[in-house]
């Protein structure tokens, strides 16, 4: 089995900072690209930022300028730095994985989530 351990979540005033961090652990063969996605009461699940194991990064409208995503590989980490936060960003946040875990097995993971919320 696989788990995406998300932490780093919590309360902070509009301007500030927060990182994210999400460990991947299990019987892991290779992972491929690993995000970052958020859901706001009342509105769909959207992409924050995503990264490939190579380090191509990809991110939102919304966050460019201000979020950056990056990995450890060794560690099976991925990382959300968020600054200049807004109330907007204030959603549930939750890691996601494209994990292979054999030659016939791989499948797309998700975190539990974690809180942000931003104050004004």
């Amino acid at each position: 089995q696989v788990q995406l351990v998300e932490s780093g979540g919590g309360l902070v005033q509009a301007g500030g900072s927060l990182r994210l961090s999400c460990a991947a652990s299990g019987s892991i063969f290779a992972i491929y690209a690993m995000g970052w996605y958020r859901q706001a009461p009342g509105k769909q699940r959207e992409l924050v930022a995503t990264i490939t194991s190579g380090g191509t990064t990809n991110y939102a409208d919304s966050v460019k300028g201000r979020f950056t995503i990056s990995r450890d590989n060794a560690k099976n980490t991925v990382y959300l730095q968020m600054h200049s936060l807004k109330p907007e960003d204030t959603a549930v946040y939750y890691c996601n994985a494209d994990i292979r875990l054999s030659a016939r097995e791989r499948s797309d993971y998700w975190g539990q989530g974690t809180q942000v919320t931003v104050s004004s």
